[in-house]
């Protein structure tokens, strides 16, 4: 599968930047670029990360994301504040190249001893997330 690759200029007029800006931001890192001979050259996935968006005329790839409420029973203050802390952990660990990362919000009712989970982001993480929660929810009954 070929891969688009751009000379500068045409980032330039892609981003509608003057030239030497788009050197700058390669020679300074923030732009990746692969130098052949005196020339660089951008690939469309280094200019789409850099601009964090998909570049004009090609379509975006479908993305499935996970959108989850969980609500726990009987959990006193402790046992919720532990559970948050081990959920939140898990959520903020580190992540593969290509994987996106969870969000995670808790909320404790102490009155009504429930517990609610609320988990955002890449669904297969956040699936593992949910197995790991209903394991820890049947195990501590």
């Amino acid at each position: 599968m070929p891969q688009d690759v751009f000379s500068v200029e045409q980032v330039a007029a892609k981003l509608g930047l003057h030239v030497r800006t788009v050197r700058n931001y390669v020679r300074d890192g923030r732009l990746k670029a692969v130098r052949i001979g005196k020339q660089y050259r951008i690939t469309a996935a280094d200019l789409e990360e850099f601009t964090g968006l998909p570049l004009a005329g090609r379509p975006a790839a479908p993305v499935a994301e996970l959108s989850a409420v969980v609500e726990l029973t009987g959990i006193d203050r402790t046992a919720a504040d532990r559970l948050a802390t081990m959920v939140v952990a898990s959520a903020n660990g580190p992540w593969d190249a290509g994987e996106r990362p969870l969000r995670v919000e808790t909320i404790h009712d102490g009155e009504r001893a429930t517990m609610k989970l609320i988990v955002l982001g890449d669904l297969a993480a956040g699936a593992d997330l949910l197995r790991w929660v209903a394991s820890v929810a049947e195990n501590s009954s």
